[in-house]
């Protein structure tokens, strides 16, 4: 049974960093793609940042510069490190994976396989 367990989200104010954290149970994260996507009320659900086994990262233009994907596969934890928040970052924060060791086509929904909960992340002006 795969589990994603997501944590570090919170309120900070604009111009400040947070660090999500997603452990993952039943899913070697070194051997497949991971994910984070964000979606804001109102809005599409959207990915965010990506590495695949191989360490290759991904990011969505409103990303780049700003977030970081990583992981420790020892801990088998993604991360993604945001700093330089804007108020248009608040969403609720979503671990995603995807079997494979490679991510084809662009960063979807529709292309993963298992979720996270989610953890929400509110950035103030």
């Amino acid at each position: 049974q795969v589990q994603l367990v997501e944590s570090g989200g919170g309120s900070v104010q604009a111009g400040g960093s947070l660090r999500l954290s997603c452990a993952a149970s039943g899913f070697t994260v070194s051997s497949n793609c991971m994910a984070w996507f964000r979606q804001a009320p109102g809005k599409e659900r959207e990915g965010v940042a990506l590495i695949n086994s191989y360490g290759f990262t991904r990011y969505a233009d409103s990303a780049k510069g700003r977030f970081t994907i990583s992981r420790d596969n020892a801990k088998n934890t993604v991360y993604l490190q945001m700093n330089a928040l804007k108020p248009e970052d608040s969403a609720m924060y979503y671990c995603a994976a995807r079997s494979g060791p490679t991510w084809v086509g662009s960063l979807r929904g529709s292309s993963v396989d298992y979720w996270g909960q989610g953890t929400q992340v509110t950035v103030s002006s």
